[in-house]
């Protein structure tokens, strides 16, 4: 696949899930603002944007900073997860505009496919099955993989490269795809071509210097394939 802008022809594609190709950050925004209402915190709903996309180290300061007991955070993010998971089986997690589309382009182009996540196995086999695109994807790595393998999380590059290990493809034949700066980071310190598609938070600075460009969704990436 030829893409205006990357001189290398695209070989293989490395994809996050959440906020990407799934609307399910939108999904875990409001469960956390719905639980956090339920443990009666009283903090804005704004704030919850900062798990966005967070590293694992950012997660536990914020627990830290917003939640006065263990038991407090447990119950927050089991009644997150519940939430989400239910609305999931109502039909609530939907692809993100264009992803249908772009899935189809890169199996048609025959170019091996993979999710590169950092939710859980079971909430990522859920979302797939939930929105019908498991069968896209040669395999998946999620933050199981990366704590049974010992590995660092987004956005250290250990589970972008072994994904590209894995692929079997040149990681500079390997374009990955991502909505969030920890994600693009992630990919470009494995030396990854990355596209960033934003979902909730807009693309810093930063995130511009490590993506390849920055998409509005995959119909705007799509037109930019020769």
């Amino acid at each position: 696949m030829r893409v205006q802008g990357i001189d290398e022809e695209i070989k293989g594609i490395l994809l996050d899930m959440d906020g990407l190709l799934v609307n399910s950050e939108n999904l875990y925004w409001r469960a956390n603002i719905q639980a956090a209402k339920e443990e009666h915190l009283g903090t804005s709903d704004d704030t919850y944007l900062k798990l966005v996309g967070s590293t694992t180290s950012n997660m536990r300061k914020f627990y830290r900073k917003y939640f006065a007991t263990e038991k407090q955070r447990v119950n927050f993010i089991k009644r997150t997860d519940e939430l989400v998971w239910k609305w999931t089986d109502e039909g609530k997690l939907n692809l993100r505009p264009g992803v249908q589309k772009a899935l189809d382009v890169f199996y048609d182009l025959d170019l091996p496919m993979a999710i590169v996540s950092s939710n859980y196995e079971r909430v990522l086999e859920h979302e797939m099955w939930a929105t019908g695109i498991r069968n896209y994807f040669q395999f998946h790595l999620n933050y199981d993989d990366v704590r049974k393998h010992q590995l660092e999380a987004k956005p250290a590059p250990d589970i972008y490269l072994w994904a590209a290990q894995k692929l079997a493809v040149p990681i500079k034949n390997i374009l990955a795809f991502e909505d969030s700066g920890t994600g693009v980071a992630a990919a470009a310190h494995a030396g990854l071509k990355c596209v960033m598609i934003p979902d909730l938070l807009p693309p810093t600075t930063a995130d511009r210097q490590n993506a390849v460009f920055v998409c509005q969704d995959f119909n705007e990436f799509l037109e930019k394939i020769n």
